[in-house]
């Protein structure tokens, strides 16, 4: 553990920019390529201070498209669940937590490609409800975007609009759930030797995927989150299975 992964700093980069792109966050990735290397209370911990990271450089970025409105619905019960979330990952099987969740992300994307004129109301309930989803699936599983993801693909926000409010709930999200895996002792030294280095990843790949960003339509933004979100259910279940080979 006191030697540098750079297989897995590189495919960091890789999510950092996918999330970005995909608007998200890149927890969504970086979670189960983590899982892959180490064992899930560390990519925890690792995931938690990454983000923080990630999160400031894309609040750098695109803040002037926030929806305040928007950060309290979905923000406020998504920090409070995310401290539920935590503690609970002392107590629960997470192998098939991770199960449910890659065949939530899944099933939903899916229904979502198939039936591309469903709408979902975008209220004040709607937004409450994929807060405290994404929240909770945050702290038990280091990932809870795509949730937060599809629930705000359903109010067909602008790109940066999307980004940037996406990235402050994120990072209140982050900035809690810290303390609470460190409360739990996930985060202990072996996490120093990549801060440097996630560091440079998070403000690097919010910076390429704002690029890529300007090349894509926005009639095209929700299509391609959703079908990112669709590879996220399919990597966490292989994930899954390589661990019960």
């Amino acid at each position: 553990m006191n030697k540098l992964n750079y297989l897995f700093l590189l495919l960091a980069l890789v999510a950092e920019i996918v999330g970005t792109v995909g608007g998200f966050g890149s927890s969504v990735f970086f979670v189960p390529i983590g899982n892959f290397f180490f064992d899930f209370h560390f990519v925890l911990g690792l995931t938690a201070l990454f983000h923080l990271f990630s999160n400031v450089s894309k609040i750098m970025l695109f803040k002037k498209g926030l929806d305040k409105k928007l950060l309290m619905n979905i923000g406020i019960p998504s920090v409070i669940f995310v401290v539920v979330g935590g503690f609970l990952t002392k107590v629960m099987d997470s192998f098939f937590l991770e199960i449910a969740l890659a065949l939530f992300l899944v099933c939903l994307s899916l229904l979502f490609l198939i039936k591309k004129d469903l709408v979902i109301d975008p209220n004040k309930k709607n937004a409450i409800t994929g807060g405290v989803l994404s929240g909770f699936s945050a702290g038990l599983l280091g990932t809870g975007g795509a949730i937060r993801g599809l629930t705000m693909a359903a109010f067909n926000l602008e790109k940066s609009v999307f980004i940037a409010t996406s990235a402050f709930i994120d990072f209140f999200i982050d900035f809690t759930r810290t303390f609470v895996y460190f409360n739990n002792g996930y985060i202990h030294k072996e996490h120093l030797i990549y801060l440097p280095f996630l560091l440079v990843i998070g403000f690097l790949g919010t910076y390429l995927g704002k690029r890529i960003l300007n090349y894509i339509q926005q009639d095209k933004f929700k299509r391609i989150s959703l079908v990112l979100i669709l590879l996220i259910g399919l990597v966490t279940l292989v994930n899954v299975y390589y661990k019960i080979a």
